[in-house]
């Protein structure tokens, strides 16, 4: 097993370890308090069956995505071609602005519709959610989406041509799917029961400045690899969820 896929799996666990956590973390005042007594088993069992799930579900879907990418061309986790600074650093600096992006966004959004800011996570909670779709929404939006469906079209349906073009495109399709996946968590913290109670102008705040962050870690993806798309994602998202949400 290479260096790669040694830190891939690694990685898969640590998401696994922080969904089971999320579990036993407030998760603010418009979130309803688990009711352990309706659970069907006790907490930790819960803890345990959902880091199970994480581990098959992110574990075989980013594998995959893995191996696809690398058949692509793509930059491996650990490529020699790409260095410490190109995977580590750089990520977090414009991870960092992006997040610092997101407050403005939000301030901008809020003050020309009149809505309410956009709700985080409380902390400690945040730093979790943080760490969490760092590693697991760059899985499944970048590593496997991206990878799954550039393959299948420049490769196998194109015979290898309009690689850049597809990816592209698959990068846009991405992009949005990774914005409307925020729709639950929003209704969640901002206490909507419906879609249809979520503003208009949040709407297009969640696909407009997900879909941005969404775009970048492509490009990082396809540059530099994995880790750097998901240092952009968790370095904006530390800025944005944790030190913002603070404030």
């Amino acid at each position: 097993m290479s260096r790669s896929t040694r830190t891939f799996f690694f990685l898969v666990f640590v998401l696994a370890l922080m969904s089971a956590a999320n579990l036993f973390l407030p998760q603010g005042n418009s979130v309803p308090a688990i009711n352990v007594q309706a659970l069907p088993a006790p907490l930790p069992v819960m803890a345990l069956v959902i880091a199970a799930g994480i581990m098959v579900l992110y574990g075989g879907l980013g594998y995959l995505g893995l191996a696809l990418s690398r058949k692509l061309g793509l930059p491996d986790l650990w490529s020699k071609a790409v260095s410490n600074r190109q995977r580590f650093a750089t990520p977090a600096l414009i991870g960092a602005l992006l997040g610092v992006f997101l407050i403005a966004g939000d301030q901008v959004f809020s003050c020309v519709f009149a809505q309410q800011p956009f709700p985080h996570p409380p902390f400690p909670t945040s730093i979790v959610a943080s760490l969490s779709a760092g590693i697991g929404e760059e899985i499944i939006f970048r590593l496997f989406f991206i990878s799954f469906w550039t393959w299948l079209i420049s490769n196998i349906l194109l015979h290898k041509k309009a690689f850049v073009l597809v990816y592209w495109i698959i990068s846009t399709l991405s992009a949005l799917a990774f914005g409307a996946s925020h729709f639950p968590s929003v209704m969640i913290l901002s206490g909507a029961n419906s879609f249809s109670q979520i503003s208009p102008a949040l709407v297009a705040e969640v696909f407009l400045l997900n879909g941005i962050i969404g775009l970048i870690a492509a490009y990082y993806f396809k540059k530099t690899g994995y880790l750097a798309a998901a240092g952009v994602h968790f370095w904006a998202d530390m800025v944005w969820h944790v030190i913002w949400g603070l404030f």
